[in-house]
């Protein structure tokens, strides 16, 4: 049932209650990271219960660490993740974006408005916008177009070491594995403290070695890979107490030695492994010279395997005749320790070439936020090599908005009023850059609107160092067509969705509801 329904009235207060605490919720949300867009836009410094300090303006990263509670804050984060999951950037945009939808919904709703005719007009007004940028989008069909190392100085917060490091893996990797749905260029990436930038063709597993008494380096190495823990099979402590349970396990203690002999017949000199390895494992392939690495990540674990071209194998698996075992393996032409940064090098692989971004870190305390910006980087990159760019620094967005005010007439009815949310609602980025740069965002996005329809010009902007009005393009300030349909399209659904709550209600808990009727059964 409704919550304290006493008529019309009454009900529209409601949900204009209910509509104002969403909205509210949404602006608290928007208002924590529309600070940190922009080449002047700054740090937020999030604070853990135990005193931890993360000091970031990556948009997710405030999204996802803030303490939030309020189901439609939550539902603004939850699209921004889905957001950086898709194509790794974008986060800011697409929050400053549905915050401004939302507020403009509200405001429309106040004046009269139905909230179905504003829904209506941003569906109509978000679809115009998506294929506005689409139409705009310039093609990349070359990893040395300059225009790739300006998208990545970009999402890289201006780190131009770290652009660099993603332009080169990107020409290491090329144009048709970066365009492969299920590659991530920022997947590559590791930041380690201690470590020299550094990009080369191979896989880094970050452990060490399982004993200092193995080969610090082993060239030209059969890789036996283990998705698996390298123990013998377990019997449990009732059986162990009879005497053919007994028996048992003294069998299978002879077989797992028999199974790690043949690692050792085989010629393998590296294993990795999925989870831990039993004390026969490590000192038969401690004497036989073997390199072990133990409790791998499932992610290191996978690369490591295509790079060498080895297929996984469980330890019953190793049962098998040393002939079958031989097709498991792969080959690396060298595989060491790096004792300084302590973590395992597998380079040259017989399977799939691997390239590897290391980016360095001075210190502990900001390894996560180098790691996040390349991450960033490179998913930039890859978008804009996938679908194209278009200008950037809010120039985009606004030559968008005047286009879709301009089919305002073409909308019946109310409607048009929910297309004016979409118009404002794409002028907030530039606003808030400018904003954040100094300036007076109304009288700046003003003057940008009128050098659009003075010069006949989309990619016009505000520099932000001197407030003048600038071609993006030619100062290199470009955005990942991708990166910018991803937030529109977000930022419309999670304003839709937001809007058409009109009543909030509290669900009961179920558990509470099952003990009441179990306590009142005879």
């Amino acid at each position: 049932m409704k919550l304290n329904k006493a008529g019309n009235g009454s009900e529209a207060d409601e949900r204009l209650a209910a509509l104002m605490t969403n909205a509210n919720a949404i602006r608290v949300v928007t208002a924590a990271v529309e600070g940190t867009i922009g080449p002047k836009g700054l740090d937020t410094m999030l604070l853990g219960s135990f005193g931890e300090v993360i000091i970031t303006n990556d948009g997710v990263t405030i999204l996802e660490k803030m303490d939030v509670d309020h189901p439609a804050a939550k539902m603004l984060i939850n699209i921004a993740r889905a957001q950086q999951a898709e194509v790794g950037d974008g986060t800011t945009t697409a929050t400053i974006m549905a915050g401004g939808l939302v507020g403009e919904g509200v405001n429309q709703v106040v004046r009269g408005v139905p909230i179905a005719r504003v829904i209506e007009g941003i569906k109509y007004g978000i679809a115009l916008a998506l294929e506005g940028i689409k139409q705009r989008a310039h093609q990349i069909h070359d990893l040395h177009d300059p225009v790739l190392l300006n998208i990545a100085m970009i999402a890289g917060r201006e780190y131009k070491d770290i652009a660099e490091l993603v332009i080169r893996a990107a020409g290491l990797i090329g144009i048709e594995k970066l365009c492969e749905n299920n590659f991530k260029l920022a997947d590559i990436i590791l930041s380690q403290e201690g470590a020299e930038n550094e990009v080369f063709m191979g896989v880094i597993i970050d452990k060490k070695r399982m004993t200092t008494e193995m080969p610090l380096e082993v060239s030209q190495a059969k890789v036996l890979v283990i998705d698996d823990a390298l123990e013998p099979e377990e019997i449990g402590d009732e059986a162990l107490r009879t005497e053919s349970g007994f028996k048992r396990y003294l069998e299978l203690q002879n077989e797992f030695k028999n199974n790690i002999h043949k690692i050792v017949e085989l010629g393998v000199k590296v294993v990795l492994v999925d989870r831990g390895v039993h004390d026969i494992a490590e000192e038969i392939l401690t004497d036989s010279g073997v390199l072990v690495i133990q409790r791998v990540a499932a992610e290191e674990l996978r690369r490591a395997a295509e790079h060498v071209g080895a297929r996984m194998i469980k330890r019953t698996g190793l049962k098998k005749e040393c002939t079958d075992i031989a097709g498991y393996l792969g080959v690396a032409a060298r595989v060491y320790e790096d004792e300084k940064l302590k973590h395992i090098r597998i380079l040259g692989g017989a399977g799939k070439p691997m390239a590897t971004i290391l980016v360095g870190a001075a210190t502990e305390e900001v390894v996560g936020e180098r790691q996040r910006i390349a991450k960033d980087a490179a998913s930039s990159v890859q978008a804009a090599i996938k679908g194209g760019y278009v200008p950037g620094g809010g120039s985009i967005e606004v030559a968008i908005s005047r286009e879709i005010n301009a089919s305002r007439e073409a909308v019946k009815g109310m409607a048009a009023y929910g297309v004016d949310c979409v118009t404002q609602a794409l002028r907030r980025p530039l606003a808030q850059i400018v904003e954040n740069a100094g300036y007076n965002p109304l009288e700046k996005v003003e003057e940008v609107i009128a050098a659009h329809a003075k010069q006949k010009k989309d990619s016009l902007g505000i520099d932000c160092d001197t407030g003048e009005i600038i071609n993006m393009l030619d100062i290199g300030v470009v955005d990942p067509a991708t990166v910018k349909l991803h937030a529109v399209k977000a930022a419309g659904e999670v304003a839709v969705a937001i809007l058409r709550i009109d009543t909030i209600i509290k669900k009961k808990e179920e558990n509470s509801s099952k003990t009441a009727n179990l306590g009142g059964k005879n």
